[in-house]
């Protein structure tokens, strides 16, 4: 073949390809196995939810979507690979509440999360639960407060660290009713649970999967759900919202994209998450770990993270919180 005719029919090749649909790439996306980057260790809420929602894709779409967890950094390595992954579908992001409140808690990130990651869905969302010792008089969220009142800084406040849900958590609770609790950082929850236990500390806005053992025992109080509803798995337990007006927050999780991703293949994505929250036996699944479906389309998701971290950096600035 001539060097004319090859050049000929490469520009021919290239003029055919110009003329595909753009719906074309959705609609043979994937043609590869696609990694989900999760910035935590296996067997976290985080990890979990990924995992189904990978094995779901991978049965709808005929690819393998792999779970690769990346700690570190508080989640921000995970956010930082994504942002310089090509944006084509192949690397997603795990996204939970570390990724909007580091987002106003770091200062020199590489990255901007709500610049850098397109959002494609939401997936689950999950109450945390006010619980209390057992050395703790309150029984309610008014007696709560009153008795924190009464003994500012006396109540110590179980958590995870500067940038953890249950500081986050717990701190909205002190902006909003005046209370004054002192934190106390924990590398695990096994050893937050022994303490609250022991009466070392008093409460902790914990994870309900991890605390409805104890309170099913009668180890510990649950005085309230931090969601907008009460829980199923505690229907008997108000929300703090309906003592505290105003206050609503839950762990979530979500996924997202590099920028700049084709919109198709976002849209592709959202499609067949949202099919799956839809699923029963997703919905059961999601259930055993206390959550429900959080379905949005990628503008709705693309939203509620934005107001996340303006939320959360009102919390950070009002406790003054610096990352450790």
């Amino acid at each position: 073949m001539g060097v004319h005719r090859r050049g000929f029919l490469q520009a021919a090749g290239a003029a055919a390809l110009a003329l595909v649909p753009r719906g074309a790439a959705a609609e043979s996306y994937p043609l590869r196995p696609v990694r989900i980057v999760v910035g935590f260790v296996p067997g976290t809420g985080n990890d979990i939810t990924a995992r189904l929602v990978a094995q779901w894709l991978s049965d709808r779409l005929g690819q393998q979507f792999i779970v690769e967890n990346r700690p570190g950094a508080a989640s921000n390595l995970a956010v930082e690979v994504v942002a310089r992954a090509a944006p084509d579908g192949y690397t997603l992001l795990s996204i939970g509440p570390a990724t909007t409140i580091n987002a106003a808690l770091y200062r020199n990130l590489s990255f901007d999360f709500l610049r850098d990651i397109a959002p494609v869905a939401g997936t689950m969302r999950v109450p945390n639960v006010m619980v209390v010792g057992p050395s703790l008089p309150a029984k309610t969220v008014p007696e709560f407060i009153a008795y924190a009142k009464a003994n500012p800084g006396k109540i110590n406040m179980a958590t995870a660290g500067p940038g953890s849900t249950l500081r986050m958590f717990g701190e909205l609770f002190q902006m909003m009713t005046g209370t004054s609790l002192t934190a106390v950082s924990y590398r695990g929850g096994s050893a937050a649970f022994v303490d609250l236990l022991s009466g070392q500390v008093q409460v902790m806005f914990g994870p309900l999967s991890e605390s409805i053992g104890h309170i099913r025992s009668g180890e510990l109080r649950a005085l309230a759900v931090t969601g907008a509803t009460r829980s199923a798995i505690l229907p008997d337990v108000p929300t703090v919202g309906e003592s505290v007006a105003g206050y609503e927050t839950d762990t979530w999780y979500g996924i997202g994209a590099p920028k700049n991703t084709p919109a198709e293949i976002v849209t592709t994505l959202n499609a067949e998450i949202n099919a799956g929250l839809a699923d029963a036996k997703m919905q059961e699944r999601f259930a055993d770990l206390g959550g429900v479906p959080l379905a949005m389309s990628p503008a709705e998701f693309g939203k509620f993270l934005a107001e996340q971290t303006e939320k959360w950096g009102k919390v950070i600035a009002f406790a003054g919180i610096k990352p450790e």
